[in-house]
């Protein structure tokens, strides 16, 4: 793979049409089960809202760094404002949001303990739109795509396409050379005709075909059959564990098979999303299909390890394909703009911060109860200098790089951010976190940052210690000096 490929995402101008839905995610913790029946008993806490469904393929867009319009039908309703202001403070997004009467907004609502899913309600319209309201859309959509250099038709089964629109808004991206990634939900890949790219899951592939493509061999052949049933230029079957499946009709004999990099799997919320928006922007960046389908399996890969409805930067893509090095390490203008980036989305941002040398049981606890405050935990870590200051000569015992890359590594961290001053004030005011986590030994004292986060409406928390674990008394242990007070 081209390693400007990355880079030249930032050029991508992507439009996206399809079903627009506003999730929302309640979370809570469960004490108990209930005395009326065998379920859990949530305790409602704090609700975020974020875009959803077409919006997320969107947004995905936005954060390998391009830029899209979005075209959707959304109620007249207060769910559909909400949307339209979550999607407006998105930068280079130009968000279309059609308003039919006779209709309400889609949204799906999870209950979470934790990042644990207790329960999905979905509060949606599934009938298609009416032949006015669709033909409204296909010309908003026409209006926009001079201007794009994908087209992506994201159809989640609520109604704003149908047959007559992939037919009429494939043949005007067609006609303007411009190429169509459909990621589909209708059973006939007939529907998607003259389509440059169809996307399905395991399933959907199974309902097309009735082909169980659970081998390589199956899942070649069950791509063929939709390539020449649907008159479609290629199909990427996505298998989850198995990765990925690309057959194309230039060459069906020369199938791509790519296997799926994670490690490790948080949630797959939305990384079907992740792996259309992926591909649309290398197309969009006039990059080649097979290197966007092997960007998109890495992408994929990045984000089921994350919890919730996850995005993927450009740096952790360049981590992951080994162009650059500590992933998850940030500097100051990157924090900011990352940061920026999620709270465009609705998320709420934690902080905490430390030296956290010889990182210990206690230095865990701590940031698994951080991370519980808010959707994304970023880290301040002091310098060596910093920490020698602090500390004394003989600390730190391993130097800033290997404690943030050690940090970096942990689920909990989502971002971590070295800093070289005596306190991160600083730091903080840059971040702008909605809540600024600290041990339970400070509380009484005068946190620096405190009164800053307070001043914009946030919060400072305490958090119970684990008590007996401390990095001088690990130190001191090995022999390595007296054991002293704090870590």
């Amino acid at each position: 793979m081209d390693a400007s490929l990355i880079d030249r995402l930032a050029t991508a101008n992507v439009l996206v049409v399809g079903d627009v839905v506003l999730d929302r995610f309640v979370q809570g913790k469960v004490a108990r089960i209930s005395r009326e029946a065998p379920v859990p008993v949530l305790g409602e806490g704090p609700t975020t809202a974020h875009p959803g469904g077409a919006c997320n393929v969107a947004t995905n867009v936005l954060s390998c760094g391009g830029r899209t319009t979005l075209v959707g039908l959304v109620g007249e309703d207060d769910d559909a404002g909400e949307l339209l202001a979550l999607c407006n403070a998105l930068p280079h997004m130009d968000a279309r949001l059609l308003p039919d009467p006779d209709r309400a907004t889609s949204v799906k609502t999870r209950y979470l303990a934790g990042w644990q899913q207790l329960l999905c309600v979905d509060t949606e319209e599934r009938r298609p739109a009416d032949a006015a309201v669709a033909a409204r859309l296909i010309d908003e959509a026409k209006a926009a795509l001079g201007g794009a250099g994908a087209l992506v038709l994201s159809d989640y089964g609520r109604g704003a396409l149908e047959a007559g629109t992939f037919a009429a808004l494939i043949a005007a991206a067609r006609d303007q050379s411009v190429p169509v990634i459909v990621d589909p939900r209708h059973d006939d890949p007939a529907v998607y005709r003259g389509a440059t790219l169809v996307t399905p899951n395991l399933g959907e592939m199974e309902r097309f075909t009735g082909i169980r493509a659970d081998g390589d061999e199956a899942a070649v052949a069950a791509c063929r059959e939709v390539i020449e049933r649907g008159g479609i230029d290629a199909v990427l079957l996505t298998r989850g564990a198995a990765g990925m499946t690309l057959v194309r009709r230039e060459a069906p004999d020369d199938a791509l098979h790519v296997r799926a990099t994670t490690q490790e799997v948080f949630d797959v919320t939305g990384a079907g999303d992740t792996v259309v928006a992926v591909v649309a922007s290398v197309l969009a960046a006039r990059g080649p299909l097979a290197d966007g389908v092997r960007l998109a399996n890495t992408a994929a890969g990045i984000v089921v390890a994350k919890p919730g409805t996850a995005v993927v930067h450009p740096r952790e893509l360049r981590v992951a394909v080994g162009i650059a090095t500590n992933r998850g390490v940030v500097d100051r203008h990157e924090v900011a703009e990352i940061v920026a980036f999620w709270k465009s989305l609705g998320l709420r941002i934690a902080f905490t911060n430390g030296c956290f040398d010889l990182l210990h049981r206690g230095h865990l606890h701590s940031l698994e109860q951080a991370a519980q405050t808010a959707d994304r935990l970023v880290v301040g870590l002091n310098s060596d200098a910093s920490t020698t200051r602090l500390k004394g000569p003989d600390r730190p015992v391993q130097d800033q790089d290997a404690r943030a890359a050690i940090l970096a590594a942990l689920r909990p961290v989502d971002l971590v951010v070295v800093f070289d001053e005596d306190t991160p004030e600083e730091l903080i005011r840059t971040v702008r976190p909605d809540v600024l986590a600290k041990g339970a030994d400070y509380e009484g004292q005068q946190i620096p940052g405190g009164a800053f986060v307070e001043s914009e409406g946030g919060k400072v928390v305490f958090l119970p210690l684990l008590e007996g674990f401390s990095t001088t008394g690990t130190i001191a242990r090995l022999g390595g000096g007296r054991e002293e007070t704090g870590a």
